[in-house]
């Protein structure tokens, strides 16, 4: 009967560490602890693993060996990692949890595999010679275990398969040139991030001249979808009866103090002119009717209120929302944003925010706010680029139903949160801004931006 190698905790540690990545998973983004927990077992777990099933024994005692050794651990995790990644990544379930458990589950399979130990040969002086010679396949001159040449191999064809396979999706996605990359992270929930584009039919160009992406003036291919809200700024000026110029709680002017921003909105930092409407923010100091003397003032749009008692304009509840914007090139200190408020709450939660530009224009902040039962605040998070967002337009769009919440990024689906008991359910205002200040005051230098809005467009089913 062949011996089988006894359990032993360091057999055991690369499973135990790929159940602790797991569950770091629940701690809060941006947790050293969980930074720690989860790269270490991404780096080691899943080849550890694969090289103690698949090694020699025993194990390997020198210097150089066990560097070796090491430097096989690290590719082979790092090689699982990112064919994992792919693999979620194509079939439109990729995140960060979900990859996790994966690889845990992937490691644990890896260490309850039974490693057999091989054979003692039966001592036969008359087979002395020929067991000598066929030992000497098993130990090098130098009496060590020999390379593993399977495992070799079997390392190499995977990293050579996520190599390529991470050039083809860097190739995939994107516009412009770039690539259509990010990063996406949820506290509580478990967001779903990029899937491939799909076309649905060509759209004339911007107001720029810069032909838009194909599809992406079209809702998604999840219809029937119809109109019920669209603006091409084609008009001398701003169309009051569906914009206003302030938040729901504005009084001669308004800011969002709950972010402490730098600016005032004043209805003539908005205008619309050649096809396009223009948000402008300019160094400036202002007195706003809250007693207080801010910098900057800029522009902003909603279908919201003219004053706190007032009537919304227009509120949608579910539907496909887009808009194709050119953000500013002066990032720093500039937060451009296109986002749903709830009408009921006047500032409060829930929020879905369909695109975000805070202090970059190379990255697009895609995100859902919710609160829980509990009081808690709900997070999920996803930062699509780098793109140059500043060169040209680009179309941003949510598609917001009872049971899925998905993001489009010039008509490719980049990101999407399917826990329903998070999305909102609430008729929400459609709002478009130029806020200054955010986490950083603007450059001594910088003293007037501009965000630039094509169209703005509403369908629901």
């Amino acid at each position: 009967m062949t011996p089988v190698r006894p359990w032993t905790l360091s057999r055991l540690l690369p499973a135990l560490g790929g159940w602790c990545a797991l569950a770091a998973q629940l701690l809060p983004v941006g947790l050293p602890l969980r930074a720690v927990v989860v790269g270490a077992f991404l780096l080691a777990g899943p080849g550890a693993a694969a090289a103690d099933w698949a090694r020699p024994v025993p194990r390997p005692t020198r210097g150089p060996d066990r560097l070796s050794a090491a430097g096989l651990v690290v590719a082979l995790s790092v090689a699982f990692a990112v064919l994992t990644a792919e693999a979620l990544f194509f079939t439109g379930s990729f995140g960060a949890a979900r990859a996790v458990l994966v690889l845990a589950v992937l490691t644990t399979v890896l260490t309850l595999l039974p490693q057999h130990l091989p054979r003692r040969p039966l001592h036969r002086p008359h087979l002395h010679l020929h067991l000598h010679l066929g030992r000497g396949r098993d130990r090098r001159p130098d009496g060590r275990p020999p390379v593993r040449w399977r495992l070799l191999t079997v390392a190499t064809v995977l990293a050579l398969s996520a190599a390529c396979g991470a050039t083809g999706s860097i190739g995939s996605t994107g516009s412009g040139g770039s690539s259509g990359n990010g990063t996406g992270v949820g506290s509580v929930l478990d967001p779903s991030a990029p899937s491939s584009p799909s076309p649905v039919a060509p759209v004339a160009a911007g107001a720029s001249g810069t032909p838009l992406p194909v599809g992406a003036d079209q809702p998604p291919s999840t219809g029937p979808w119809h109109s019920v809200f669209r603006d091409d700024f084609n008009g001398s000026g701003l169309d009051h009866g569906s914009w206003a110029t302030c938040y729901d709680w504005n009084d001669g002017g308004c800011t969002n103090a709950g972010n402490q921003e730098d600016q005032w909105y004043l209805p003539g930092q908005v205008s619309v002119a050649d096809g396009k409407l223009t948000l402008t923010a300019e160094r400036k100091a202002t007195t706003g009717s809250d007693g207080k003397t801010y910098p900057w003032t800029s522009g902003m749009v909603s279908t919201g209120r003219d004053q706190w008692d007032g009537t919304p304009r227009k509120t949608f509840t579910y539907g496909y929302f887009a808009a194709a914007i050119k953000t500013t090139g002066q990032a720093a200190g500039m937060f451009p944003a296109f986002w749903l408020l709830p009408a009921g709450t006047r500032g409060g939660l829930p929020e879905l925010d369909i695109a975000e530009f805070i202090n970059t224009d190379q990255y697009a902040d895609l995100n859902l706010h919710a609160e829980a039962p509990d009081g808690t605040n709900i997070d999920a998070h996803y930062s699509h680029g780098p793109v140059d967002f500043s060169s040209g337009y680009h179309v941003f769009g949510i598609d917001w139903e009872p049971d899925a919440v998905t993001w489009y990024v010039d008509g490719a689906q980049v990101f999407q949160v399917t826990d329903p008991s998070v999305i909102p359910n609430v008729p929400m205002e459609v709002i478009l801004d130029l806020a200054v200040g955010y986490h950083q005051s603007p450059p001594a230098d910088v003293d007037r931006t501009q965000v630039n809005v094509d169209w703005v467009g509403v369908w629901q089913h």
